[in-house]
């Protein structure tokens, strides 16, 4: 299925060089055809079919709509080669499922205004089709003749189908079965005289004798509507009625001349505009009138046809009278699925969004498109880079390809960077028939990742929501109803709106962009600051196309700061990064930190992104960031907080102590968290007293109860640490902090484990279940080792699990973690009495511990197994030996219960 490929053929004077026009894989779409077909048939045979009946629902129309340039033309010719034989169908479409012996006529018809169609010319193209059966259609053709003869006096029917291309393509015996049928039927009415200046008499004749049922027009008498049609004026609103006469003229062919029309209608677009309808009224009507063919419609919007509202507009309209062409609601399933019917779609859905091409088709087509002794002319390379950037759409293979050819025409070796590059002519194909408002409006919304109509309306600077109505039902939009914005640009679409130089009459400048990012900013911060859901799926959606437009475009931060504060405070740490920039879309597409929204997109970067990376990773990045003080004041010290937490993990204490030092005493938002920061610290060392002597500060800003029972647990006072971890889930559930909410209750889990095995079970599948859905690393990690400590010196793969975790924690670098590892493991040890393990795990412990911090640790494994300890610079809160009997008496009532169940 491969055609000589002209344009290509007379771009390039390498005679070695053979061209195609490639026809990529679409059987998806011929499957739908065939399937389609296979029903009408089966329905138009049916006994009950009755082709006179108007009030019937229509199920006669298969409709392929998409963007421009996605090979919807080139489909309807395929379809239209694959209907004539089995010769020409492509090797990959399968058997269609129709009756043997079933005799299809293939009408394809371009409805494009370049093509210099209109409505007479759709008309006469299905009667010169049907001139291949070799017979007259009386009743079509005495109208048509005197529909002609009062139209275009003086001008033979023969000489405008020779004009039009009719003649060549259907050959020239149409006019002589008009000229037959009108004899034929003065010869049944004993008329006299020359019959092709007596159509006017003819037809008054006709008309009396089908009134008063005459015998010798028996044949005639059954298409009861003939007479009016006749009496009718004649004029294109009559003429528009008269495929009815065809209709009834193919129902009664005999047996051995059965044929069904398949109607192939492309670039349907042009037919009419949402406004202007009349051809489209005529056109429709042609596809009611004749419910025995079949109609495969190609173009880039999808029919309104079962649309109550277009009553008036339309002669028939509704769901009730296109079934099939009702749109579903889609509430499940895949949205506008790339050329197959949503699994939601009415079973006999009819409106197919033809898809881009995968990948592997993409390469196919070019790899077949230019070739030279069989070998593709493109390179893989060349080929890959093209693939990526086209985002499947044909249109762009073939102006690639063409670009190929011109850089070859210059001396130019083509490699894959010449391909890094959008084309103009995409935006004029896909521009050419909106009206000036959806212009405008699709330019705009090219800046937003996804937008409601609202939205997309505010970002346009428009007053009314019209336009967007109208795009959404473009096909170069897609719509995903689960979203927090539903609609979203065709990607290749968008990227070259942004990218690509517009030669454009309405073209944009620096300035039109720089105006309408402003707008969109303002109206992404309105909803998010306004809206009546503040939730956090609004926040992050918010954030992420807001600080993209302000980096594009240099806007000062506004909403964004007080977005980036929300985004931090819930600790659930979502990715809301922004893709990187490019084009003359997004002017301040420079590298590196130049504005403070370039600072505030990498830091909330690095603050999601910590969860998945090692912590040396954030520190590095975050000292970066905190040096180029771009960032306004709050939101550096939002930068040298999470830079003193990231040194903190590390082991890099007075680091850290200096950043928490700096936000205490600039007494801004963080302060309290920089204060339980110095708490933590002081703990670390060792330093009980001084630590919990400013929990009472804190207060819930600074996390006070959680800070208590970070305190209590090293003393082995389980009961009032895990009572201080409940009290901050309580208080953060109370505050809707859900990362708090999780970390708090994963710590109450660990502690609970210690002295309670089947309590802590529940206690950690609510853990579990809190932290589901949030990004955060380390309070999986305390999960985790809560469930080791329930299992401690039981056989459940205490030490493999151990292993695994270990490794886990290796790779977020966070120090402390490893530490608490090592003491659970030493508590596994101790539970079972394995001296020699104790030694070894305390050896490792004491060796992650020596800079200082975390060396009470130590100290705790020699009090689980009453070891005297080495060296000690704790300062415990209470006694040592106190602290010493707690931990000794879980070690001692763990054997105790691993005893009684082992008994029972």
């Amino acid at each position: 299925m491969a055609g000589r490929d002209l344009r290509a053929l007379f771009s390039s004077n390498d005679r070695g060089m053979s061209t195609a026009e490639a026809f990529t894989n679409r059987e998806a779409q011929w499957e739908l055809t065939a399937a389609a077909l296979a029903d009408h048939l089966a329905r138009v045979a049916a006994p009950g079919f009755d082709v006179e009946d108007l009030e019937a629902p229509r199920d006669n129309v298969l409709m392929f709509h998409g963007i421009g340039g996605i090979g919807k033309t080139t489909l309807s010719r395929k379809l239209e080669a694959a209907l004539a034989g089995a010769e020409q169908r492509p090797a990959q479409w399968g058997e269609p499922s129709w009756p043997a012996g079933s005799r299809l006529l293939p009408v394809r018809i371009d409805l494009a205004r370049s093509a210099g169609g209109d409505f007479e010319h759709l008309v006469l193209t299905l009667r010169a089709a049907l001139a291949s059966l070799g017979r007259p259609l009386p009743a079509f053709d005495l109208a048509l003749r005197r529909y002609w003869d009062h139209q275009h006096p003086g001008e033979p029917l023969e000489a405008y189908l020779q004009r039009g291309g009719l003649a060549a393509k259907f050959g020239k015996t149409m006019p002589q079965q008009v000229q037959s049928a009108l004899a034929d039927v003065a010869q049944a009415l004993l008329l006299p005289g020359t019959v092709g200046s007596a159509v006017g008499q003819i037809t008054g004749s006709l008309v009396r004798a089908l009134r008063e049922r005459r015998q010798t027009v028996r044949a005639l008498a059954s298409c009861f509507r003939l007479a009016d049609l006749l009496e009718a004026e004649p004029d294109l609103e009559t003429f528009s009625f008269y495929p009815h006469l065809l209709a009834w003229e193919l129902d009664r062919l005999p047996a051995d001349k059965k044929v069904t029309p398949v109607i192939l209608l492309d670039t349907f677009e042009d037919v009419g505009d949402r406004t202007h309808r009349d051809l489209e009224r005529l056109t429709q009507r042609v596809v009611w009138l004749m419910p025995n063919a079949f109609f495969v419609i190609t173009g880039r919007a999808r029919l309104q046809w079962a649309e109550p509202a277009l009553q008036g507009q339309l002669d028939y309209t509704g769901p009730a009278a296109w079934p099939g062409l009702a749109v579903s609601s889609r509430p499940g399933g895949i949205p506008h699925a790339r050329g197959i019917l949503p699994d939601t779609a009415p079973p006999r859905g009819r409106q197919v969004l033809v898809g881009d091409f995968a990948p592997e088709d993409c390469d196919d087509y070019l790899a077949r498109r230019l070739h030279a002794d069989g070998t593709p002319l493109i390179p893989g390379p060349v080929r890959d880079v093209i693939t990526a950037r086209s985002h499947g759409l044909p249109l762009y293979l073939d102006l690639a390809v063409m670009r190929f050819l011109e850089l070859r025409r210059t001396g130019h070796t083509p490699v894959p960077a010449d391909f890094e590059h959008d084309f103009g002519a995409l935006i004029a194909r896909t521009l050419a028939d909106l009206t000036p408002d959806e212009r405008h409006l699709l330019r705009s919304v090219a800046l937003l990742d996804a937008f409601d109509t609202q939205l997309a309306t505010q970002t346009a600077g428009l007053t009314h929501q019209a336009a967007a109505r109208r795009l959404i039902e473009r096909p170069f939009v897609s719509e995903n109803p689960f979203g927090l914005w539903p609609y979203y640009l065709h990607g290749l679409i968008r990227s070259t709106l942004r990218g690509a130089d517009d030669h454009t009459d309405d073209r944009w400048t620096p300035a039109d962009w720089h105006t309408a990012a402003t707008r969109a900013h303002a109206a992404l911060g309105a909803q998010w600051q306004t809206g009546p859901d503040r939730d956090r799926l609004l926040l992050v959606g918010c954030l992420r196309q807001g600080l993209a437009l302000a980096r594009d475009f240099r806007l000062d931060l506004g909403w964004l700061t007080d977005a980036a504060w929300a985004y931090v405070s819930d600790s659930v740490w979502e990715p809301v990064a922004p893709p990187t920039p490019a084009g003359p879309g997004t002017p301040a597409a420079a590298a590196g930190l130049e504005t403070a929204a370039d600072a505030l997109a990498e830091l909330l970067s690095t603050l999601a992104r910590r969860q998945h990376e090692h912590r040396a990773v954030t520190a590095d990045r975050l000292t970066e960031l905190t040096a180029a003080r771009i960032l306004p004041g709050d939101l550096q010290e939002m930068a040298v907080y999470y830079l003193a937490k990231a040194q903190r993990d590390l082991g890099r204490s007075a680091d850290s102590r200096r950043g928490m030092q700096y936000v205490a005493g600039a007494g801004g938002r963080l302060a309290p968290a920089a204060r339980r920061g110095l708490a933590h610290l002081a703990r670390l060392a060792g330093d009980f007293p001084t630590a919990h002597a400013v929990v009472p500060d804190l207060g819930w800003p600074g996390r006070h109860h959680r800070v208590d029972g970070d305190i209590w647990w090293p003393h082995g006072d389980m009961p009032r640490a895990a009572a201080a971890y409940q009290a901050a889930r309580t208080e953060a559930e109370q505050h809707s902090v859900a990362g708090e909410r999780a970390t708090s209750q994963a710590q109450r889990a660990f502690t609970l484990a210690f002295t309670d095995p089947d309590r802590a079970a529940d206690e950690i599948e609510l853990a579990r279940q809190l932290v589901s859905g949030l990004t955060l690393r380390q309070t999986g990690h305390t999960i985790d080792m809560a469930a080791l400590v329930r299992d401690a010196g039981t056989d459940h793969n205490v030490l493999d699990r151990a292993h695994v975790l270990r490794e886990e924690i290796r790779v977020s670098g966070v120090a402390i973690a490893t530490a608490i590892l090592e003491l659970v493991v030493c508590f596994h040890h101790a539970v079972l009495g394995d001296d020699q393990s104790i030694t070894d795990t305390t050896a490792r412990l004491r060796n992650l511990t020596e800079g200082g911090d975390y060396a009470y640790y130590t100290a705790i494994a020699a009090f689980m197994t009453d070891r005297p300890v080495q060296l000690s610079s704790a300062r415990w809160i209470e006694d040592e030996q106190t602290v010493r009997e707690r931990w000794r008496q879980l070690v001692a009532a763990r054997r105790a219960l691993l005893q009684s169940r082992c008994e029972l």
